[in-house]
């Protein structure tokens, strides 16, 4: 991936297997972001190409790939902050509606069930992260950390198959990060979903990863499992200058 003259990305690649969680992380400026924009055609490659499925999507409009099964966060917090919290879930759910713009003003009956559906689904994904008590709510009027959490609630009622979360515990106090661990730990054990994270916190990395790939200057440095990592020479080296300084 290249802006101009910059390569952002470079011969990057990398495989996910269903169910795994995997930890994508760098120093700022590595190309991780990068990667997850590539992913879900908010850029268009430069070269080489992203598969889905055995599907290549990359060239897909990026509600396309959404439809697909590939659901994302972002670093910064992106939620209607005027919507109610329910009503943030209920327009990512808009795929599921089965009726069009006559039925919806006629309120057809069509429209009323597919709106309790739909509605009853967003309460389920509420509860199963404790926000369901918070449902009449303003998004932008929740504590910081629940707002983080429903962000993740509102990339999983696009019914992914695919979850890359971007820096999900950015700003987060150590008891938010410990409860987040939680339950993106629990996501993977009672969902049929595999996840991508991009995270700098790397206890939540560490605690949760399946396997953990680097990139520093857009390119791979190291991959492995979090103890691999951690006493990877040229990771330590990515982080914090020469080994033993």
């Amino acid at each position: 991936m290249r802006f101009g003259g910059l390569t952002a990305v470079s011969g990057f690649s990398l495989a996910l297997s269903c169910g795994e969680l995997v930890g994508l992380i760098g120093p700022n400026g590595a190309g991780k972001t990068t990667v997850f924009n590539a992913i879900t055609g908010v850029h268009s490659l430069t070269e080489g190409s992203v598969r889905f499925d055995g599907r290549v999507i990359s060239g897909l409009p990026a509600h396309r790939i959404a439809k697909l099964g590939i659901g994302r966060t972002f670093q910064n917090i992106r939620l209607f902050r005027g919507l109610s919290v329910l009503d943030n879930l209920r327009t990512a759910m808009h795929q599921d509606s089965d009726y069009g713009m006559l039925r919806a003003a006629l309120r057809s009956r069509r429209w009323a069930a597919t709106e309790a559906r739909i509605t009853e689904a967003s309460l389920k994904l509420l509860g199963m992260f404790g926000l369901q008590d918070r449902a009449a709510e303003l998004a932008g009027s929740l504590p910081y950390g629940d707002q983080r959490r429903l962000e993740i609630v509102r990339a999983l009622a696009t019914n992914p198959r695919l979850l890359l979360l971007d820096e999900p515990a950015a700003g987060m106090n150590p008891s938010e990060t410990t409860h987040l661990m939680g339950l993106i730990r629990s996501l993977i054990e009672k969902l049929p979903l595999t996840i991508l994270l991009i995270e700098h916190d790397m206890r939540l990395v560490m605690g949760i990863s399946h396997r953990v790939v680097v990139l520093n200057d857009g390119r791979e440095i190291a991959a492995g499992s979090p103890q691999e990592i951690a006493h990877d020479p040229a990771v330590v080296e990515a982080y914090l200058g020469e080994p033993g300084h």
